[in-house]
């Protein structure tokens, strides 16, 4: 049965030349903290009207695409995150794998990106709608610890895993 996000992850032990079998675990309090922030910004988002929603998508769409290519913990909330919330923080109890919020990144970059490239080409509502997903995702995850890509991306594992 593969990890789940909350699973601690040992640190690699990788012999010379061999590569580790799952990278370094990450706090998993800073995608939360990542959530509440995409959060707020994805109200903002909801609150502007017309092309300034469309462009504060693009925003939170370019935020996503920082966060699918470096990572959760490299993307500008993990940074705040590092920055100003973990110093405050004791250490955490266990860590998590960082793949899973990486692919979460990805998922609300596909969004957020189909709800801006929607916009431009003139559908009605699209930013609306998928603020709107977005947001959801990024309050359950923030409020819950609960991560629907995180959840994809296990499910994937899973079905990869049964198919061979």
């Amino acid at each position: 049965m593969p990890a789940s996000p909350r699973t601690p992850q040992p640190a690699p032990t990788a012999a010379r030349g061999a590569a580790p079998s799952a990278p370094a675990g990450i706090d998993p309090r800073g995608p939360r903290v990542g959530a509440a922030l995409t959060a707020v910004l994805l109200v903002v988002v909801l609150l502007l009207p017309g092309a300034a929603a469309t462009v504060a998508l693009a925003v939170v769409a370019a935020l996503f695409a920082v966060g699918a290519v470096r990572g959760a913990q490299g993307s500008v909330q993990g940074l705040v995150y590092r920055g100003l919330v973990r110093p405050r923080l004791a250490p955490p109890a266990e860590l998590e794998d960082p793949r899973p919020p990486r692919f979460a990144q990805l998922v609300g970059l596909v969004i957020t990106g189909a709800g801006v490239l929607l916009a431009l080409l003139g559908v009605p509502g699209a930013v609306v709608v998928a603020a709107a997903l977005a947001l959801v995702a990024a309050v359950l995850n923030a409020v819950f610890g609960l991560c629907l890509g995180c959840e994809l991306y296990l499910l994937g594992v899973r079905v990869r895993h049964a198919r061979s």
